[in-house]
């Protein structure tokens, strides 16, 4: 298998998609010129296999793996005392017992403070092919990095990083920055000057480091390996009810843009539906000017009507991550739905619709859900069968013929009644009901758990924790 046919299906094992047509362009952009220049190979290859942005940071980490620099491991013949006299000079003094000596590593004889020392003069007269050297004998000397074991590399770069006591020389660089900067009155401009210069040189420093790792750990125990130790889920596949605070931010900002792909999907499977029930009538007259034959049948033009939706979501603290993450899916779909009413429940039960009507940030109208909508009845506990008698009770017109119901929740009770024959008389009344579960289906039916006794009365029900189930979902809708 060549390189590029095990970088596709590395990509593709992440859960990113890359066609037949695709994978062949990236072959062309590998045995072209572009070869020869890392960068411009990462460019054309993301340019030909990944159509989504979010898929850019997995793709960046595994072009890394498949694609990084070969590293070559340090000894004191590619560096040694000869290679660097003059720096080994400035940083000692020429006097060595400045300086206690590191045991083990590469490097021969060279000290902390001589490597540190190094490292500021090349980085300061930005000489590339010398930082290139250094990151690696910074590798050899401080990671120690213990071949099999199955880490990422975060430890080892966290290692060599404390041993260069990386925040001092970043201060130094600054300093130094600023000295040569002494000629101007602007102190502030050239304070926030050295200090963007100076980040800039120490990230690009701890990137040399970290690509140094990385294929350190690559040639220890292969591509596959590696790429599996450093997997991370697609913003798609993120669990919404386990998601960081900033992965919830991050899944926010993919609602909008999924939304419209959505909605268009619906649009246009809406517009092909142009065959409806045979017409009789029209058909036999159209026969008639083909001697009868029945050779071109015609059909009625279906009515075709945007779906009303009525969205009932469980806001109990177990859920409510995920309740307020599809109703802002909902909300940012509602251009496509003729009619949406959408109700939050705990053990009570309020509408909710007006919250969203004139709201410009879905978040403020989250707000006003949690402090104004009554939807506390005894104990703030999940009671989903007094829910539900309540909203049949309080709202009876709400539910028609036309209507897709989604019910949000874990289907988890506390043990109360569940009422049942209520949602039977939803399931006859509606088009569809649909149940969004957010537990891993082997937890249902388990504990406090119900799925079973509603599942009787619904279209579906259907385990919905990431972002890409979501979309499926939705993709049902008609």
């Amino acid at each position: 298998m060549d390189l590029i046919t095990e970088f596709v299906t590395e990509l593709r094992q992440y859960g990113i998609p890359v066609s037949l047509g695709e994978s062949i362009d990236a072959h062309e952009a590998l045995i072209s010129e572009l070869l020869d220049d890392r960068e411009l190979l990462r460019e054309a290859l993301a340019a030909t296999l990944i159509k989504n942005n979010s898929h850019r940071g997995a793709f960046d980490s595994l072009f890394n793996i498949y694609f990084g620099v070969k590293a070559d491991l340090l000894s004191d013949d590619l560096i040694g005392e000869d290679d660097f006299q003059d720096e080994e000079n400035k940083a000692s003094g020429n006097n060595p017992s400045k300086s206690s000596k590191l045991a083990g590593g590469g490097g021969g004889s060279m000290t902390q403070e001589e490597v540190i020392e190094m490292l500021f003069n090349a980085l300061m007269a930005n000489q590339q092919d010398r930082l290139n050297r250094l990151a690696k004998l910074s590798v050899s000397m401080f990671a120690a990095i213990e071949p099999g074991r199955p880490v990422g590399g975060v430890y080892y770069l966290y290692r060599t990083l404390r041993n260069l006591d990386i925040e001092k020389l970043q201060a130094k660089i600054k300093n130094a920055i600023l000295k040569q900067k002494q000629q101007t009155n602007d102190d502030n401009l050239n304070e926030r000057f050295a200090t963007d210069e100076a980040t800039l040189k120490i990230e690009k420093l701890k990137k040399l480091i970290e690509d140094e790792i990385r294929q350190r750990l690559i040639e220890d125990r292969g591509k596959q390996a590696m790429a599996k130790t450093l997997k991370k889920p697609l913003l798609e596949d993120i669990d919404i009810m386990r998601a960081s605070k900033q992965e919830m931010f991050d899944l926010q900002q993919a609602i909008l843009p999924l939304s419209r792909k959505l909605a268009s999907r619906l649009a246009n499977r809406r517009r092909h539906l142009r065959q409806g029930r045979l017409n009789w009538p029209a058909t036999i007259r159209k026969s008639m000017a083909m001697g009868g034959s029945l050779a071109e049948p015609i059909f009625r033009k279906p009515k075709i009507s945007k779906p009303d939706v009525v969205l009932l979501a469980d806001l109990s603290g177990s859920v409510a991550s995920f309740a307020r993450f599809t109703l802002q899916l909902v909300y940012a779909l509602s251009s496509q739905f003729s009619k949406i009413r959408s109700f939050a429940f705990i053990d009570g039960i309020d509408e909710i619709t007006s919250y969203f009507d004139l709201a410009t940030d879905p978040m403020k109208s989250f707000y006003r859900i949690n402090t104004e909508a009554d939807i506390m009845w005894l104990d703030g506990h999940s009671d989903y069968g007094h829910a539900l008698s309540e909203f049949v009770r309080k709202w009876p017109e709400a539910v028609t013929s036309k209507s897709s119901v989604l019910i949000l929740g874990d289907a988890r009770s506390n043990y109360h009644n569940p009422h049942t024959e209520i949602l039977k008389q939803i399931s006859k009344t509606s088009k569809h009901v649909y149940w969004l579960n957010p537990e891993p289906q082997a937890y249902w039916n388990s504990g406090d758990s119900i799925v079973k006794e509603y599942s009787t009365y619904c279209d579906e029900v259907l385990e919905v924790r990431t972002l890409r189930q979501l979309e499926l979902f939705v993709d049902k809708l008609d």
